[in-house]
């Protein structure tokens, strides 16, 4: 049966380790699909700490953007994250915010049409101060439209609060 499971929260919060224990204890080989492109060596060292963390009970697949093309029914999938999945499509459509939503919307209806458990890992960039720059401002907001599109699909969103997990619905 079909799940769907939005997790969000700030950096740091929790998520993406709370989102592992969830998909654990919901399978014992879940999936994890990591969307992240590596744009330095800070942030490869970080992938490779996520990497770490995970045992071999993971099937991991690295996807910047075609989550579908991956059939994965009766499974439970792990997508972190939504942030830099959203990434991928805005630096790839040059920043265009309605081609790259209407893009995200698509993939996430054709990924989701599966017969599966997916738990989505976000974050809630807009919750902070707003950016002084304009690309920033334009992305925050396409975030948060499809933060908000994945969560009125969800059967069950948590926000992430100093590791705390929160049901918001």
């Amino acid at each position: 049966m079909k799940r769907i499971i939005l997790i969000t929260g700030g950096a740091r919060s929790g998520k993406s380790t709370y989102a592992e224990k969830l998909a654990l204890s919901l399978s014992p080989n879940p999936v994890y699909i990591a969307t992240a492109r590596i744009w330095d060596e800070e942030f490869r060292q970080r992938v490779i700490r996520h990497q770490e963390r995970r045992g071999p009970e993971w099937t991991n697949i690295e996807e910047e953007k075609e989550l579908s093309r991956h059939r994965l029914n009766n499974r439970v999938i792990l997508i972190d994250c939504v942030t830099l999945w959203c990434t991928n499509f805005f630096f790839d459509l040059k920043s265009d915010t309605d081609r790259a939503l209407a893009a995200i919307r698509d993939e996430f209806n054709l990924f989701t049409s599966q017969d599966a458990t997916f738990i989505f890992v976000t974050n809630e960039i807009g919750m902070g101060g707003t950016s002084e720059n304009e690309i920033q401002r334009k992305f925050t907001d396409m975030q948060g439209w499809m933060n908000q599109y994945i969560a009125s699909h969800a059967d069950e969103v948590i926000l992430m609060v100093c590791g705390i997990p929160v049901r918001a619905k």
